[in-house]
């Protein structure tokens, strides 16, 4: 359901063509770009040239826009393309706060309480009669994005086995694409934005009542200490399942060894001195950069996850550059997350991480780089080379998501995994501006640019380590010693960790657990 928000703004506030509306009763020239006028005299002399204040608008394609409605061209245009970056922004603020409250409070309260939030405020934007009203919601839909999303992926990854979490999780990732393929189709059957808003925002009310017959995860449970509330958890899903649990003391000890220490009153206080909470925050985020081989993991891990965000959406919201049918072009988007999910998933597990994206990253450079040489007349050649793009960075996203998750070390793998997404919505923020300021003076300039930025992460991706077969660091430590060769350290880790991480993770004497 997200999706729709996500990419709204390919038809809820599209580039639409206009003309200017001078003043009646006047003899005028118009610009060139429809943005001002000139008054002819009597005498034929043209005075100095007046900015345009009223439009009109194309409505071939459009019977209303956002663009239109609140005269989003010439002088304003940068709003327009602040309405799909302002709900990007909203996800970067969110995702390190989603983290921090899912950890506090649970991975259900929080999924529970975005989700309504999200619906209300999803529906409300309908009836918002002015434009610093409605980027405000696009920004706090963008904040309750990654509270839905990414903490619903975690919960459900949580109370799955290991041998069905590369399947769910794929399934997943499948559902966005899906959302992609049917914004397209709404968009092109309901052409006005407030109706088409309120019609792809009031399904998500259809999922709430799920919410009530959800669970909390067992794990988190257990985590904090709630072992009553996580053994009813393991009952009732033993009880769909048709197995039998093990007695109730062996539960309970199993429960309080998945305990984590909890911080003592101490800490406590001192977290609500403002200034030490700052210092804490600053060591945190300087931990990355302390050690060579993490300082070059992290600053390569950002490069890719930058250029990822910016060359996904920014293909996802190409479909005025790409292809005379932006309805279909966003259909295929979304159609090409199905192969670009599910293909990869016996590649990676044979071909390694690093080698894959390196390849990934490449081959998509040179098909987006070759996109400006290709003949107007030939517009399928276009639109094909610019799926395949989309295909190969949806693969590249989820092997680099892999990637980052087996490269930092566990003392610090929240963290870097963390900021790297963090990475990705500045990539994604920048992507509208990159279509809708260079787009319409150099046509080819928005190719070139995420072309140009897939081949230097593909260059960059060859610095990192493979982390296929390799055993996981542990603490940053092991990181700085471990052997650069894959085939030493295969030879020395040999017989300790050569297991799957969904299996690592399920090991009692795995340091990870």
């Amino acid at each position: 359901m997200t999706a729709f928000h996500t990419l709204g703004g390919a038809f809820l506030a599209p580039r639409v063509n206009h003309t200017c509306l001078p003043p009646p009763s006047q003899h005028v020239n118009l610009t060139h770009d429809s943005c001002g006028y000139t008054v002819v005299g009597v005498d034929g002399s043209a005075e100095e040239e007046q900015p345009c204040s009223r439009w009109g608008y194309d409505d071939s394609v459009f019977s209303s826009t956002v663009t239109s409605e609140f005269a989003l061209v010439c002088g304003r245009e940068y709003l327009r393309t602040t309405y799909q970056s302002i709900y990007m922004f909203g996800i970067f603020v969110g995702a390190p706060l989603n983290g921090i409250l899912a950890d506090r409070f649970g991975r259900l309260p929080m999924v529970a309480i975005s989700s309504v939030l999200y619906s209300v405020m999803a529906v409300g934007s309908c009836w918002l009669p002015s434009l610093p009203l409605l980027l405000v919601s696009r920004f706090l839909m963008g904040l309750m994005h990654p509270t839905s999303l990414q903490t619903g992926y975690i919960l459900a990854m949580e109370v799955a086995v290991p041998k069905m979490r590369s399947a769910l999780g794929v399934s997943l990732f499948l559902s966005w694409g899906l959302g992609t393929m049917a914004w397209g189709g709404v968009a092109y059957l309901i052409r006005d934005w407030r109706w088409l808003q309120l019609a792809v925002s009031l399904p998500c009310f259809l999922f709430l009542p799920t919410l009530w017959v959800m669970d909390e995860s067992p794990r988190w449970l257990a985590v904090r200490g709630h072992h009553e509330r996580a053994l009813k958890v393991l009952e009732r899903a033993a009880k769909w399942n048709k197995v039998s649990l093990p007695p109730v003391e062996e539960v309970f000890y199993i429960l309080k060894n998945e305990q984590t220490e909890l911080s003592q009153p101490k800490d406590e206080a001192n977290h609500r001195n403002l200034k030490i909470l700052l210092k804490s925050y600053l060591n945190q985020a300087v931990i990355l950069f302390r050690t060579p081989r993490l300082r070059l993991i992290t600053l390569v891990m950002y490069v890719d996850y930058l250029v990822v965000g910016m060359v996904y959406y920014g293909l996802s919201l190409s479909g005025n550059y790409f292809s005379t049918d932006p309805f279909v072009y966003m259909a295929l988007t979304g159609l090409m997350e199905v192969p670009g999910n599910t293909l990869i998933i016996p590649v990676v597990t044979r071909c390694g991480r690093r080698s894959l994206n390196v390849l990934f990253f490449l081959f998509c450079g040179v098909v987006l780089l070759a996109l400006p040489f290709i003949n107007e007349r030939t517009g399928w050649l276009m639109v094909t080379l610019a799926m395949v793009g989309k295909m190969i960075i949806s693969s590249v996203f989820n092997i680099l998501f892999l990637h980052a998750s087996e490269a930092f070390p566990t003392e610090v793998r929240t963290r870097g995994m963390g900021t790297s997404l963090m990475m990705s919505r500045i990539g994604s923020m920048a992507s509208p501006f990159v279509n809708d300021y260079l787009g319409p003076v150099y046509p080819w300039g928005p190719s070139i640019m995420f072309g140009s930025v897939s081949v230097v992460a593909g260059l960059a991706t060859m610095a990192l380590p493979e982390t296929l077969g390799v055993a996981l660091p542990d603490t940053i430590a092991k990181l700085e010693n471990q052997v650069a060769s894959h085939s030493k350290a295969g030879i020395l880790m040999k017989g300790m960790d050569m297991d799957s991480p969904e299996d690592k993770g399920t090991r009692s004497n795995s340091p990870d657990v």
